[in-house]
């Protein structure tokens, strides 16, 4: 959600700006905008609806000498407040300054009444206007002594609410300055230039060292030199890191689409995601800020997550109720908080997330905290905030993910959550060490089945092809497989805009099989035939339930599965494993359903309408 990026340094700042936006698009955004100090005391602006190509052609046509200066900033808008225009666009203007924001200003209502009430008058309709008009004043005003940096935390302070601001200043044109309060802000360290970014894709084809910086952090930044404080100008310290990954993986590599590229790239993701967790005949996690006793006090857990991270924890909790008997509750985030749950210090919240930025997971950890529960976060973003709070760290190794639909960090996410659930058997000596290996051997193997099922998407693509006219579609399922089937629906969703719904099989004939009419695609995940026979038996009642009604049946199941296949329209096979761990494998050809469906129906697969690949804002 929201892209902001700057730049300080001894390059031309507007190709380095404009590229950095263009590295931020997977983040979703409706607007685009630049402004660029040209070191006379003047910046230029410019700003547009819709796609950044929209701003590139206006950039283009004021010619590149419109633009002349080593200090620009630059922004991606995800409409909040007001309608996607060009006026609600960003950067915003007030005299001398210009700013960029992202997240929410709570206390902009009486803020905006205040400027009106001083003869102020706004042009957009956004929150984010009032940060530059403020600025403005207390600069003109003298009540920081005219100090741009003194002003702006004056300013700072004023504010309530989750945002990342940057701030410039024409007659300052040679440093920024932009903070931070719950939604994300990086720092790129060069030399003899520096950058910003909501995320380390803005620069990494620049520099590799980065700062990520800290709750209430301002930073102010030279060419040659950066400042960390907190916003009454005390000094602080942000968290260096080196980004570990290459500009490739930004890249679509040859493929037409991200999504293409990273569900290929789930076989790596969920080995890299196993890899180094397994020492002398033990689980470990990245970060433990808890003992094993503390695990061993724990006597419930709640899972807390949105979106895919939810379907994720869904996996989870059969996986952790079933390994360690401890009772197991997945929750909504944006809803956990609210409804008051009963927490104390023998509640273990694991909050997903592969941003760690998540605003409603963010909010939901801190409720828990205050709470004095125990929290361990599952995150994709080495560094984010999510992390930061929580007492133990299970990192994903997905890389970075620019589609907006989750594909690999979704399989990385449940490959992670199957880990957190055999550390606390392991600490509550639920399972045996040698049964802690053997499941961990079991997961080891999965890399190279996830590889068959990633080779073998064509047959699945050309049904979605031929289904890609279809009004609706539901997705049945039961145990693990209910989760798997609200993941399907999800993704055609989010990528086909198309009516769709997931269901757990056992429901059909309690309301859901009404929606059933002659030509119906429905799609099943059908348990392994091995472990837990009467699930299968009960889909295959279930298949025979839903043809007698004339829907199309696509079952995906094991390829010895000798009773579904007859029963299906279209047969998906995949391979053999347990039936914890089948997720791994039958989500994937619902990712690739999804996708060409999207594609089949003119749509842009790795910026689906409305959406932001990171949620900053409740």
């Amino acid at each position: 959600m929201c892209g902001i990026v700057g730049y300080v340094g001894h390059r031309p700042a507007l190709p380095v700006v404009v590229e950095a936006l263009r590295r931020m698009e997977y983040r979703g955004y409706d607007s685009a905008g630049v402004a660029v100090l040209d070191g006379s005391g003047a910046s230029r602006v410019e700003k547009k609806e819709g796609k950044l190509a929209n701003l590139e052609a206006a950039l283009a046509a004021a010619g590149e000498g419109g633009f002349p200066g080593s200090t620009g900033i630059g922004h991606t808008r995800w409409a909040t407040h007001g309608r996607p225009s060009d006026r609600n666009a960003h950067p915003h203007v007030s005299g001398d300054v210009a700013i960029v924001h992202n997240g929410i200003i709570e206390n902009f209502a009486p803020l905006r009444a205040e400027l009106e009430a001083a003869g102020v008058e706004l042009e957009s309709d956004t929150d984010s206007e009032v940060a530059a008009h403020l600025l403005r004043r207390e600069m003109e005003s003298g009540g920081s002594g005219g100090d741009f940096v003194a002003a702006c935390r004056t300013v700072l302070r004023r504010l309530e609410g989750a945002f990342t601001l940057v701030f410039s200043h024409a007659a300052h044109p040679d440093v920024l300055v932009a903070a931070r309060r719950s939604t994300p802000l990086v720092l790129g360290v060069g030399e003899g230039e520096m950058f910003l970014g909501s995320d380390v894709a803005a620069f990494i084809e620049h520099t590799r060292d980065a700062i990520e910086l800290g709750q209430d952090n301002v930073v102010v930044l030279r060419a040659d030199s950066y400042e960390i404080t907190d916003f009454a100008g005390e000094p602080s310290e942000g968290r260096p890191f080196y980004i570990d990954w290459d500009l490739a993986a930004a890249e679509k590599g040859g493929y037409d689409y991200f999504m293409l590229k990273e569900i290929a790239e789930q076989p790596g993701a969920v080995a890299d995601t196993l890899l180094g967790h397994f020492q002398d005949g033990r689980i470990v996690l990245d970060e433990q800020r808890m003992s094993d006793q503390d695990l061993r006090d724990i006597d419930k857990v709640f899972i807390v997550a949105c979106g895919s991270a939810y379907h994720s924890g869904m996996v989870a909790k059969y996986a952790i109720e079933h390994w360690t008997r401890l009772p197991c509750e997945v929750e909504i985030a944006s809803e956990f908080r609210y409804r008051d749950p009963v927490l104390d210090r023998s509640t273990l919240v694991v909050a997903i997330s592969q941003s760690g930025e998540t605003a409603d997971t963010l909010e939901a950890v801190r409720h828990a905290k205050t709470q004095k529960a125990r929290v361990l976060a599952v995150c994709n973003t080495n560094g984010s905030q999510i992390p930061r709070e929580a007492d133990a760290v299970l990192y994903t190794h997905a890389g970075p993910e620019i589609g907006v639909a989750s594909t690999k960090a979704y399989l990385a996410q449940i490959t992670a959550n199957y880990l957190v659930g055999l550390a606390l058997a392991q600490a509550r000596g639920t399972k045996y060490p040698d049964e802690v290996a053997a499941e961990f051997r079991q997961l080891e193997r999965m890399p190279e089945d996830i590889q068959k099922v990633v080779d073998s998407l064509d047959p699945v693509r050309g049904i979605a092809r031929e289904l890609a006219g279809s009004k609706s579609v539901l997705f049945l399922g039961r145990h693990v497989g209910y989760p798997t089937a609200l993941e399907g629906a999800l993704k055609l969703k989010e990528l086909a805009y198309m009516h769709a719904e997931g269901f757990p099989a056992g429901e059909l004939k309690h309301g859901p099989i009404a929606l059933i009419e002659e030509g119906m695609p429905v799609f099943i995940v059908m348990p392994p035939v091995e472990g837990r026979g009467v699930l299968h038996s009960k889909l295959v009642s279930n298949i025979q339930e839903i043809r007698a009604r004339g829907a199309r049946t696509i079952v995906i199941a094991e390829e010895g599965d000798e009773v579904a296949r007859p029963l299906s329209d279209y047969f998906i096979p995949i391979p053999a494993s347990t039936t914890l761990l089948q997720p791994l494998l039958a989500t994937i050809p619902y990712q690739a359903f999804a996708a060409e469906v999207a594609a089949a129906r003119g749509y842009d697969v790795d910026k689906p309408r409305n959406l932001a690949k990171s949620v900053t804002v409740e």
